[in-house]
């Protein structure tokens, strides 16, 4: 947030240095917008150029774009806007050196002016600003798609089971086993011998007849 803040300061600031550039005093006191804008490729020429075509045209779309790349945060724009600008500038010290026969710099107003310097640092101060800001952040979260369920929560797997009992052989009258060793995996009760009364014996009871 505060990289933002900052690199849009310096970026629109480049871009009012750019802009205010023309209004100055370029070559031998000649200001920016009198160099209309097709004789940087075409040459310099004595003509004065109207404000609308003049060496303004491009500064005030540089000045356009850095608006935009600042409302969005986007530091591509920035950085172009400081190539237009920065390409213009020297685009223009190429064709007057060459009308010229070279640049000067004179303590008394003549050879080059603030214009040009002004130019010059709106474009760099564009370009440390596109570099400053940290552009638009990305969201790290992850949308799922529309009516795609949550995935369950795991559950804990059940224990391993012991080892199974092997099944023992069925006894044909049906009766429990009453000497046989407890189960250490089942049961581990114990079965006793029934303790009441012995069973009447039927031949006490009639006894055969006698001779």
């Amino acid at each position: 947030m505060i990289r933002n803040i900052a690199g849009s300061v310096l970026a629109l600031a480049g871009a009012t240095a750019a802009v205010w550039s023309p209004f100055r005093a370029w070559y031998d006191g000649r200001h920016g917008r009198d160099y209309a804008v097709d004789e940087l490729f075409t040459g310099i020429t004595d003509a004065k150029a109207d404000l609308l075509g003049s060496i303004l045209l491009p500064f005030a779309f540089a000045a356009l774009v850095t608006l935009v790349g600042v409302l969005l945060r986007s530091r591509l724009l920035v950085a172009f806007a400081g190539l237009v600008v920065l390409g213009f500038t020297i685009l223009w010290m190429v064709r007057v050196g060459q009308a010229e026969g070279g640049l000067t710099v004179g303590s008394d107003g003549t050879g080059l002016g603030d214009g040009v310097a002004n130019a010059f640092g709106g474009g760099v101060l564009l370009l440390l600003g596109a570099l400053v800001m940290s552009g638009r952040g990305h969201s790290h979260r992850v949308d799922r798609p529309h009516g795609h369920p949550r995935p369950a929560p795991e559950t804990p797997s059940a224990p391993p089971e012991g080892p199974s009992r092997p099944p023992e052989a069925a006894d044909p009258s049906g009766a429990p086993d009453l000497y046989a060793a407890p189960d250490p995996y089942g049961d581990t009760r114990t079965f006793e011998a029934p303790t009441g009364p012995p069973a009447p014996d039927p031949e006490r009871e009639n006894p055969p007849p006698r001779g």
